[in-house]
């Protein structure tokens, strides 16, 4: 057995008690390196020191060491440090065994035990860079001492001059020195030698911001994530950074000026002011509000304040505009819309689903608010996933300062999509068929934060290999869309993918021309001769309501007023007769400046987003003082009592 060490500061630091002047060298060297009666050789030259030993080493691995490692991986370590300590009793001069001791003594939190253990692994085998590592590592980190833990990682340069856990603890230890430029050199050799290793772009990241470098310090920790996939705590930190970025960043001027002249373009654009709200009571993250669908003369933008990327929302909700706004000039914009059928659809396909609910105990209104949730839900990843795409292109392409913003909240807004689809709880509850398209829209979503920003969250969701073939597919078409959009081509986008999801039967796409130019009399009359849509499709729930209505029904009965009626009884039923009492009331405020049937836009404070029609509105009136204040309704002279008793005993069949 021959062991090399240089005559170095090194050598002392193996062997602190040799005199200064080294004259007790070869003493001390033999004192320690001596197996019973024999005495090692020592050769020593200007700069080398060879120790001979007339001993061979087995270098097969024992047993108790492959143990040991076994119960280190499965965080027992506790119970490997007595299994370590018979180790290198019977393995004395395997330096291996020395370096594990001291790892397993050093995260028990047992240092100067680690240390030793360590001197003697190195004192086996002076190049032994995971021991000089790890005491370098100790040194830094434990006992605040950079300078002993350079010397060690230097050490480690001098074997292999490429080592980038070397070079990156070297790195590290200079950047909480606050020395940011030699830091960096380092950081940056250490990329060289390995470019996937994530700590390395998480210490440049952090110097990146200290320098108020917010692009580089996106790029960094964006590689940082990538390249992580233990997701152990260097994870944690840097997606904890990026948020951080996104918030930093959110504040600069140029940021905020942007969006703001973005904002001003768009009004000089399509002519209109628009306004943005916050707004903590919206069921998403934020919303488009057109001026069209409200009766405003302006839009409106609201959003959570939760979300700490709310620029990036907001921006997305403008381009939803932009896009809206274009298309109608191209006579290309479409409305989404879903009545009564086609949630009757929905409903009857889960007709099994509702017998188990049923069975468990679960009401019939339970069950009905439940799926009116999940068919809401569905609809709008219908509609919004494909737009979506378009969207944070363009944001993206046209919007460069906004990335680490977009990148952070895109990465919340995906993994809250992840959890709809994969916890527990919510699969085990949720149909089946609705946790598969579900999972399909959220796949492409991933797909596209892949594509943008080269981090892949695709396999979080669990899918397996249909679903991520029919995302791909899906994904496919878009990105042929993509090359040479045209305005109004989402849409199309919209209904391809609703069709091979089978989900088309839930909504309609209707031209907003056409829809617009029907004027007021035109979807009253629609709606007194079918309310309901009953016409559009036939289960079984659906023919029991058409009997209703036709063996009710007549000239002097207004069906679009019975309707309202019904969903007024219903908004009510679990109200008190008090809450029921302050409305009427505050519908009778509306009534004194007149309530124009023709018209909308009509709003009371206890009904939170009530931005009712003229008809609604009166119907509304009408129940409120019927169930609140029944012994003054009279009084309102309001010319609906057969409405009324048609839509009360509807609601009792």
């Amino acid at each position: 057995m021959t062991i090399v060490i240089a005559r170095s500061e090194f050598l002392s630091i193996l062997f602190p008690n040799l005199r200064q002047d080294q004259s007790n060298l070869i003493d001390v060297l033999k004192d320690f390196y001596s197996i019973g009666s024999t005495s090692p050789e020592v050769e020593i030259s200007d700069d080398f020191i060879t120790i001979k030993i007339n001993i061979e080493i087995s270098h097969r691995e024992s047993d108790l060491s492959a143990e040991i490692i076994s119960l280190c991986e499965q965080d027992k370590i506790t119970q490997a440090l007595p299994l370590a300590k018979q180790l290198v009793k019977d393995y004395p001069k395997v330096s291996e065994y020395h370096r594990l001791l001291g790892q397993i003594q050093s995260e028990l939190g047992n240092q100067e035990e680690g240390i030793n253990a360590l001197i003697d692994s190195l004192r086996w085998n002076p190049k032994n860079q995971y021991a000089l590592i790890m005491m370098g590592n100790i040194f830094a980190r434990h006992k605040g001492d950079i300078d002993t833990a350079l010397i060690y990682y230097n050490e480690v340069l001098k074997l292999d001059s490429d080592d980038y856990l070397a070079l990156n603890n070297i790195g590290a230890n200079l950047l909480q020195l606050g020395r940011l430029r030699e830091a960096k050199e380092y950081f940056h050799k250490a990329i060289f030698s390995n470019p996937n290793y994530p700590n390395t772009y998480y210490g440049l990241a952090i110097i990146a911001e200290a320098e108020q470098d917010y692009a580089d310090a996106f790029d960094y920790i964006k590689k940082s994530i990538k390249n992580n996939e233990s997701k152990d705590e260097v994870f944690k930190n840097s997606i904890a950074f990026a948020k951080r970025l996104s918030e930093t960043i959110s504040k600069t001027k140029p940021v905020r000026d942007l969006v703001r002249g973005y904002v001003k373009d768009l009004e000089l654009k399509y002519n209109t002011q628009i306004k943005i709200e916050e707004d903590d009571n919206i069921s998403t993250a934020a919303k488009l509000e057109l001026k069209e669908n409200y009766d405003r003369d302006y839009h409106l933008v609201r959003y959570q304040s939760k979300y700490s990327t709310y620029l990036h929302l907001i921006v997305h909700e403008l381009i939803h505009l932009e896009l809206a706004e274009d298309a109608r000039i191209a006579d290309t914009n479409h409305l989404f819309t879903s009545n009564q059928s086609h949630k009757s659809k929905f409903f009857h396909n889960l007709e099994s689903e509702a017998t188990k609910l049923y069975n468990n105990g679960i009401s019939k209104d339970s069950v009905a608010n439940y799926f009116q949730a999940l068919h809401n839900g569905l609809n709008s990843q219908v509609f919004n996933t494909p737009i979506d795409l378009f969207i944070e292109d363009i944001i993206f392409q046209r919007f460069k300062p906004l990335r680490p913003i977009q990148f952070y909240s895109l990465y919340v807004l995906i993994n809250e999509g992840v959890k709809a689809v994969t916890q527990k709880e919510i699969v085990e509850r949720t149909p089946k068929e609705i946790i598969r398209v579900s999972k399909i829209y959220n796949l492409i979503h991933a797909t596209h934060f892949k594509t943008l920003f080269g981090i892949d969250l695709t396999g979080l969701h669990k899918p397996n290999k249909i679903e991520s073939d029919t995302a791909k597919k899906l994904y496919d078409e878009f990105l042929e869309y993509r090359e040479d959009r045209e305005s109004g081509e989402e849409y199309e986008l919209i209904q391809h993918w609703a069709e091979d999801l089978k989900m088309d039967g839930y909504f309609d796409l209707i031209l907003e021309s056409k829809y617009r130019s029907q004027s007021i009399d035109d979807v009253i009359e629609s709606v007194n001769s079918d309310p309901f849509n009953l016409s559009e499709s036939d289960p079984s729930q659906e023919r029991k309501m058409r009997s209703f209505v036709e063996s009710h029904t007549s000239e002097d009965v207004n069906m679009a007023v019975v309707m309202y009626m019904v969903s007024a009884l219903e908004y009510l039923k679990e109200m008190s007769q008090e809450k029921i009492k302050k409305i009427a009331f505050e519908f009778a405020t509306v009534g004194m400046q007149g309530i124009d049937p023709n018209k909308g836009g009509y709003h009371v404070p206890s009904i939170p987003n009530s931005n009712f029609s003229g008809y609604k509105t009166l119907a509304f009136y009408y129940v409120t003082w019927a169930k609140g204040i029944p012994d003054m309704l009279g009084q309102l002279q309001m010319p609906f009592d057969k409405e009324y008793e048609l839509a009360t005993a509807f609601l009792k069949k």
